[in-house]
């Protein structure tokens, strides 16, 4: 609770220093009471004639009980009375936010935004013509999102989800949030009829609320605030017109970057060529999240009408996905796919894709395994890693791993490549950091770098720590969560950990070991949480060829060298900035990918324009 309590106050502190900076800019959030007579008269007529009619004040007294409060919903507390007359009453207005409704209303041609709660607030005569108004005072709830069932006593797993949707929308209330100086019988009131706990469950808010709205702002058209428009390139091996698969069989395993390279011209085309390529018989897939608008699922649609064997492991309870995935897998059910949930119990959060296709000297299965969803939304907005490969053994692994998905059945599945949870990846994360040890105990160097999401599992971080007392150095890019704690005398000298925060967020998995100079590099969709690693079914992969590894290698030193965008954390669990030297690169670990993918994609140009004519290829089959 005082952790809470803590982040609310950061939150306010926050707010308030992105006013200033948007003050500074031109740009004014202001209250309704501040705007001249001719702007509120302006804001007043916009009101009536947009908003007013989706506005429904609710009276609160024995013939009006108290009303539904959906999550987080914006509401008016709102104290009225007849003229002449001290008995007052209460009504609610829920604040209309969304559906094409804007919490913040622009005055006139100007950047000057008023928030709508202020404008209703202040316009109150319109819903109640004739009463006095005695006070009108801000709230939300939020709802107890966490209404899973067993699994293992549903008879469908779809309807099951199904039910949970429904019950969320009536979920417990956990919080209550108020205006600061909210009258103190409202907030008693309110804390009493949602069943709260005034003293734990209610919290003040001092400043606005809700302040994700605060997004809206980011569409303003000023492009000299925003970074410099980034479109991903293609990758230099995939700017071919050949065959996607026979650009992967001839070239070997490609390792794509987002959103520095292209998503579109990459997975997408993956699944496309897939779908249309007569020597294709088969398509695999796991659905984690994809985006509303997802070419991924007309491309699987359209395969599976061409006469593809197409096979879909949706999963449902992806976190407030789960609406659009169920969708999704009623629509690929339609036409014929074959559709599965997982495994009981687990969640899927891999993100692989295995295509069978009748190549000239037999059956041969091409793949993408990635660190991200197959959403081309978030692929330009998330760094990711994906690696397209024919690799026979990573085939037979995933063969292995999507039979597994599509029956549940563990006894024997052997993996000789993949490292998969909840079996596998994390005993073997364990025994290549105590291999790290052994090595420093030996008197060689131990290395070990990890670049993830979050770092919480307590025995890979208690592992880590025995690394870092034996000697071996431990490099952490962490963006989120982190159990360990660097620099801690005894404990920890061994162990830096840093968080990158630019403009796409970090989401890649990596994982490399040093291993007496015998390098192993993973990439996948695990992060060290205990939920990843034995409540999931997650996918990692060996890089092995020595071009992506460079590749890995360069992302890593990258990052870790970074001087603009890192922090560094210190033994007490506080981040400090890095701030760059005058002789330090001053760009950011992002903008330097950037630059490092353009500087790819003129290479491979000028490589392809010295390569000499005349020579014959092998033919296409």
């Amino acid at each position: 609770l005082v952790v809470v309590r803590e982040i609310v106050e950061q939150q306010r502190l926050l707010a308030s220093e992105l006013h200033e900076l948007l003050k500074a800019q031109g740009i004014r959030l202001r209250s309704y009471q501040r705007l001249t007579e001719a702007q509120r008269q302006q804001m007043r007529d916009y009101y009536l004639r947009n908003i007013f009619p989706l506005v429904t004040p609710q009276s609160m007294d024995p013939a009006h009980p108290f009303p539904f409060i959906s999550n987080l919903s914006l509401n008016l507390l709102v104290t009225v009375r007849y003229p002449h007359d001290d008995a007052s009453g209460l009504a609610r207005i829920k604040v209309p936010v969304g559906s094409g409704i804007p919490r913040f209303l622009k005055v006139g041609d100007e950047d000057l935004y008023v928030p709508l709660e202020d404008v209703i607030a202040n316009n109150l005569d319109l819903l109640f013509p004739g009463m006095e108004v005695d006070a009108c005072e801000l709230f939300r709830v939020t709802r107890n999102a966490m209404t899973e069932r067993a699994e293992d006593q549903a008879d469908d797993m779809l309807q099951m989800i199904e039910s949970e949707l429904r019950e969320r929308r009536f979920a417990p209330i956990v919080r209550l949030e108020v205006e600061k100086d909210m009258d103190a019988v409202h907030r008693g009131m309110l804390a009493a009829e949602l069943g709260l706990d005034e003293t734990n469950e209610v919290f003040e808010v001092d400043g606005m609320m809700a302040l994700r709205d605060l997004f809206q702002i980011v569409g303003i058209n000023r492009p000299e605030l925003h970074d410099p428009p980034h479109h991903p390139l293609d990758h230099p091996k995939l700017n071919d017109k050949r065959n996607i698969f026979h650009i992967i069989r001839d070239s070997g395993p490609i390792l794509l970057q987002h959103p520095y390279e292209s998503f579109a011209t990459s997975v997408e085309r993956f699944v496309l060529e897939a779908s249309e390529d007569p020597k294709v018989l088969a398509i695999k897939m796991t659905l984690y999240r994809t985006s509303a608008d997802s070419k991924i699922i007309e491309y699987l649609v359209d395969a599976a009408q061409n006469g593809k064997q197409v096979t879909v492991v949706v999963e449902l309870k992806a976190r407030f996905d789960e609406a659009a995935n169920i969708r999704w897998a009623n629509r690929l059910e339609e036409v014929g796919i074959h559709v599965t949930y997982g495994v009981v119990g687990l969640k899927t959060h891999s993100k692989v894709i295995l295509v069978v296709r009748r190549d000239f000297s037999g059956l041969r299965r091409y793949a993408h395994i990635g660190t991200g969803n197959y959403h081309a939304g978030t692929a330009r907005l998330y760094s990711d890693l994906g690696l397209l490969t024919c690799d026979p053994v990573i085939g037979e692994d995933l063969t292995e791993l999507f039979n597994y998905l599509t029956t549940g059945y563990v006894p024997k599945r052997n993996y000789r490549k993949l490292l998969p949870a909840p079996k596998v990846l994390k005993p073997a994360l364990l025994a290549k950091i105590e291999r790290e040890v052994q090595q420093a105990q030996a008197g060689r160097a131990g290395l070990i770098q990890f670049k993830m999401n979050a770092l919480e599992d307590r025995d890979i971080t208690a592992a880590l720590y025995r690394a870092a007392q034996a000697g071996v150095k431990v490099d952490l890019i962490i963006r989120d969560t982190c159990r360990l704690r660097p620099g801690i005398p005894g404990l920890s000298e061994n162990v830096r950990v840093i968080s990158i925060v630019g403009r796409f967020l970090e989401h890649t998995r990596i994982y490399y070991f040093l291993n007496g100079g015998a390098e192993e590099y993973f990439i996948g969709s695990a992060d060290c949480m205990k939920r990843n690693l034995e409540s999931r079914v997650e996918v990692v992969a060996p890089v092995e060829t020595p071009e992506l590894r460079r590749e890995l290698r360069q992302v890593l030193d990258v990052q870790l060298n970074d001087r603009r965008s890192a922090w560094d954390m210190q033994p007490d669990g506080r981040y400090v900035q890095r701030v760059p030297a005058e002789d330090h690169d001053p760009r950011g670990a992002q903008q330097i990918l950037i630059d490092l993918a353009e500087r790819r994609r003129k290479e491979a140009q000028r490589l392809k324009k010295r390569k000499p004519r005349g020579i014959a290829r092998r033919p296409a089959i």
